[in-house]
């Protein structure tokens, strides 16, 4: 507990006041008593600390990136996907703020309890809807007849980006997502109590000259067993970590088998047309490498050392002198 010390002059003044009658002692001390109160609301339980839900927004802005990668690939548009705001209200309170119809996505994500929804407004979903049958990307929100065919559409469009939520939390745990069902009423879907704590995930999407809003719903049930992989105590951890010797060895073994391509270049010069034209035997073409100075040795194209030509075994070789380095004049 921090007690706050008050400066020589704040209690000057205060035991001023007290003596001159302007505040009361005993009101002093009730108003002290009355501070330690504090209200409450147990239908808003904070049950996350500010620490895991920044974990979680880093998470999904790495799963917004790749949303917009499949997205655009899926609908051949323009897509826009980033992270707005990630709260924690209770399920209730999400449930009213969005609209009486909309597309809903409800995915299990085994091996964790419970299911994440993936609310999807009807101007976003009729706009990918549009692309997918080869539309502009225009949106009519008609979410509340919609059609079996459409239903398909949907559900296989949202069903392929189960890849993507399976890799953004891979740095955390290793899912099975799976697309359970489509809804488009959220009063019928009721995944737990209304009191539950959910973290909400908001991501503003535009898809072309369509914009709106994809929230993630993620209800306490499916979070409680990973909690503590999302401290920054666990992310230090996890990139503090030693490499693996066995996986170090592998990747050590198959550079060294690779094969690059390695040339010398004895020197270039540039020529006219009517020069290469009158070209006859014998002729001799002037290079601007200097014979007393070090040749390049490129790998891949790439300067990595210089050398002198010579002759090893009847054939034509370098010798390394040194390794180059950027930024001299032979660059």
């Amino acid at each position: 507990m921090v007690e706050e010390v008050l400066s020589q002059n704040e209690i000057d003044a205060l035991l001023s006041a007290i003596s001159s009658g302007e505040m009361n002692a005993e009101e002093l001390k009730q108003e002290k008593e009355e501070q330690k109160v504090r209200v409450y609301d147990f239908k808003r339980a904070l049950r996350f600390s500010k620490d895991q839900i920044r974990s979680l927004a880093r998470i999904h802005e790495n799963y917004a990136r790749l949303l917009t990668t499949y997205f655009s690939g899926q609908l051949r548009s323009y897509v826009n996907i980033t992270v707005a705001s990630v709260d924690q209200v209770p399920y209730e309170e999400f449930i009213r703020s969005i609209p009486k119809m909309t597309v809903l996505n409800i995915f299990s994500v085994q091996p964790l309890d419970g299911r994440i929804l993936m609310e999807v407004n009807p101007n976003i979903a009729y706009a990918m809807l549009d692309r997918q049958l080869g539309g502009r990307g225009s949106s009519v929100n008609k979410v509340d007849n919609l059609t079996e065919i459409e239903t398909m559409l949907m559900s296989q469009l949202f069903e392929k980006s189960k890849a993507s939520l399976y890799e953004a939390w891979s740095s955390i745990i290793g899912t099975d997502p799976v697309l359970e069902d489509l809804e488009v009423n959220p009063q019928f879907l009721q995944m737990v109590s209304p009191n539950e704590t959910v973290v909400v995930v908001s991501l503003d999407t535009t898809v072309g000259e369509t914009s709106g809003m994809i929230n993630i719903c993620i209800p306490h049930i499916v979070l409680e067993p990973i909690i503590p992989k999302l401290s920054v105590h666990y992310w230090m951890q996890t990139n503090t970590n030693k490499r693996d010797p066995d996986a170090y060895e592998k990747i050590t073994q198959t550079l060294q088998g690779a094969r690059v391509d390695a040339k010398t270049l004895l020197g270039e010069t540039t020529i006219s047309i009517d020069q290469l034209l009158h070209l006859h035997k014998h002729d001799v073409i002037a290079l601007n490498q200097p014979i007393d100075h070090p040749l390049q040795l490129r790998i891949n194209d790439q300067p990595k050392f210089y050398v002198q030509a010579g002759k090893s075994k009847n054939k034509m070789a370098v010798q390394v002198l040194e390794e180059f380095k950027r930024g001299k004049n032979d660059e």
